[in-house]
């Protein structure tokens, strides 16, 4: 779950400007290592593509359909073992981090359906997953986000 939360949050406003950790090919090499992924170019690519729909889809301007193109020829294998069972994903090497975050989208909306959300603060571009026993969480941070939002807020009441 923190490999899509880390997926999503790829593209975030730094001063007001994007920085796309995947963007620059040594960066995005090594940001796909450390989730696991083997870095490669073609790799890259189906990250950028998966991040894309799946903001899209999280932030309700594209349905989950969009996925399909991502999805064709992927299956999932079940193996029985002493431990139990093991799914075994089967899939072309560079699309296997990609395909595992889609289905980590996938088990979150059936776990915790609506609480993979965008930040309400309209200047943020970041992903939050809401764990609160209410489901009230506004903000990527309530430290940052969320404290901008109640200051502006409080200074339009007082103007």
């Amino acid at each position: 779950m923190n490999t899509l939360l880390d997926l999503l949050n790829s593209r975030p406003l730094i001063d007001g400007r994007e920085r796309d950790a995947l963007a620059d090919p040594a960066e995005g090499r090594r940001w796909a290592r450390e989730h696991g992924g083997d870095g490669s170019l073609a790799e890259l690519a189906l990250l950028r593509e998966t991040r894309d729909v799946l903001r899209d889809i999280v932030g309700q301007e594209r349905s989950p359909e969009a996925l399909q193109p991502l999805l064709d020829g992927v299956q999932r294998i079940p193996e029985a073992g002493k431990e139990g069972l093991r799914w075994t994903l089967s899939t072309a090497p560079h699309a296997r981090l990609p395909v595992e975050i889609v289905l980590a989208w996938a088990d979150t909306e059936e776990r915790m359906p609506g609480r993979l959300r965008p930040c309400a603060n309209t200047d943020c571009r970041l992903f939050l997953l809401d764990r609160s026993r209410a489901n009230r969480a506004r903000w990527c941070s309530m430290a940052v986000c969320g404290n901008r939002e109640k200051a502006r807020r409080h200074y339009e009441r007082t103007r």
